[in-house]
């Protein structure tokens, strides 16, 4: 009696002593193919990228040259690289991209294949390279480059052979890629005016070279292979708009499927996500009588762009001294300003769900979604039906929004087809896709201190990473709206 006395209180100081048992994490769920590769998962994480187009346009007033420009045309006087991208990075922009080549054929770089090139100019008495000083800004900054190089040459002598003209690109290509340090995205513009030589491009073994000499750059065209033009130039994708879309279904140039790029494809193949590239001002290129969009227009364009599963090129273009105009500058100030005025804040403080993986205990909580951290998500329960919800909730105090976030984990693919959104029963707004982040922009600001997200219909379950209700006192709508009140 005495030995088993001792056992067992040396049995239990011994299970005091041991930490509590906790129960194995539950999986993550399969990802619903296709997915986006690192580069494009980074890329779409910048949603906002800037466009600088400069070059021979900008001092013969055009948007498209002819070609037979005389490069003794090109002479910026204060030219400054440094300070657009400065004011890039102050804006919250990460990549910059650069026109190194437009349809006129003039090079910004002192390529060893043309005589149309700043090395003919009298910048720098031949001597500037504006590509190299573009990248060493950006460096400097701390910020990604881009390179945008375009397929039409209207100066170029081969171009309309085949052969000899593919393989002047390509060396060109070269040139870019191989001088100056790692690009993060190559830009090969479709555009072709419809009087132009006919021409076959070798876009296979262009895309080929890109990836041998840059592994881990984003090309885009449209049709890919890793980002796609949204097939307008208004900054505007479509209400639905999917990251999936079938490769084999696009050709570069081709007007025809400009409306299956606009909305991608929920049976696509290939993970492609949308760019959608506008200027700051009516013309890609610096005009003297031109001025800048109005805060009103960039943010209608930042909700059909960014809130809508894309990222929003931005083009603002240098003017003939190589500076970026006040006048654009503060409108950049004013947009920056007002984003963050809008997204500084999440009202909701509360969150619940109609159910989640593995339990509170799973990892998978809808808490997860009020959480800064982009790789926490909402995971449902999978054998609660197909109806699936999360509400989010003020705790005692009223939300005042008119702005609805909701964003996907991507990387595990895109799944949201069709979801509404109630407030007391009451339909607020409705849609079909999701993606890395859609933004619903309100008639009239809504006071509430419950708001639930129903999701209808999707690919395999459906996630959530993040979800928010904002209030935006830029949209004009509000002059003379009312407030609604949903008890």
């Amino acid at each position: 009696m005495r030995s088993i006395s001792w056992w067992s209180c040396f049995l239990l100081a011994l299970l005091h002593a041991l930490p509590p048992l906790t129960l194995c994490k539950q999986t993550p769920p399969l990802p619903v193919l296709p997915i986006p590769s690192a580069s494009q998962l980074k890329w779409q994480r910048r949603e906002l990228i800037m466009f600088f187009h400069f070059g021979m346009n900008t001092f013969t007033n055009s948007e498209w040259g002819t070609g037979h420009e005389s490069p003794s045309l090109f002479n910026p006087t204060t030219f400054n690289v440094s300070q657009w991208v400065d004011m890039a990075a102050e804006n919250d922009f990460t990549l910059v991209i650069l026109t190194a080549k437009h349809h006129d054929g003039f090079c910004l770089w002192p390529s060893q294949y043309t005589d149309h090139s700043v090395r003919r100019s009298p910048w720098k008495g031949g001597g500037g390279d504006v590509v190299e000083e573009f990248i060493k800004a950006t460096r400097r900054r701390g910020i990604d480059a881009g390179l945008y190089l375009s397929p039409w040459d209207r100066h170029e002598k081969s171009y309309g052979l085949e052969v000899e003209y593919n393989e002047f690109y390509l060396a060109q290509l070269r040139e870019l890629l191989g001088r100056y340090g790692s690009i993060s995205e190559i830009w090969f513009d479709g555009a072709k005016g419809k009087n132009a030589t006919n021409m076959t491009y070798y876009f296979h073994d262009w895309f080929s070279t890109v990836k041998q000499l840059q592994g881990s750059i984003n090309i885009f065209s449209d049709a890919g292979p890793d980002v796609r033009w949204v097939g307008d130039e208004s900054g505007t994708a479509g209400a639905t708009c999917w990251s999936p879309i079938n490769r084999t279904s696009l050709k570069i140039g081709d007007a025809n499927v400009e409306n299956y790029l606009n909305k991608g494809d929920q049976r696509g193949t290939d993970w492609v996500p949308p760019e959608c590239d506008v200027s700051i001002r009516p013309g890609w290129f610096w005009h003297k009588d031109e001025n800048p969009k109005s805060l009103d227009q960039l943010l209608n364009i930042y909700y059909n762009s960014v809130g809508r599963n894309c990222v929003l090129l931005l083009n603002v273009p240098p003017n003939t001294s190589g500076l970026i105009s006040s006048t654009d500058i503060q409108r950049l100030k004013e947009f920056h300003r007002a984003i963050n005025t809008i997204f500084s804040i999440n009202l909701p403080t509360t969150v619940k769900a109609s159910s989640q993986k593995g339990g509170k205990d799973g990892g998978f909580s809808a808490n997860n979604i009020l959480i800064n951290d982009e790789w926490s998500y909402w995971v449902p329960d999978d054998k609660r039906g197909s109806q699936h919800w999360i509400e989010l909730g003020g705790g005692h105090d009223w939300m005042t929004f008119n702005v609805i976030r909701i964003q996907e984990p991507i990387w595990l693919g895109q799944r949201i087809k069709r979801y509404k959104v109630y407030v007391n029963g009451k339909l607020l707004a409705n849609g079909t896709t999701v993606g890395h982040k859609r933004l619903h922009r309100l008639e009239k600001v809504v006071q509430a201190q419950k708001v639930r997200i129903t999701i209808l219909n999707s690919r395999g379950l459906p996630l959530v990473s993040a979800a928010g209700l904002h209030f935006d006192p830029f949209w004009h709508s509000l002059q003379g709206n009312q407030t609604q009140t949903h008890n």
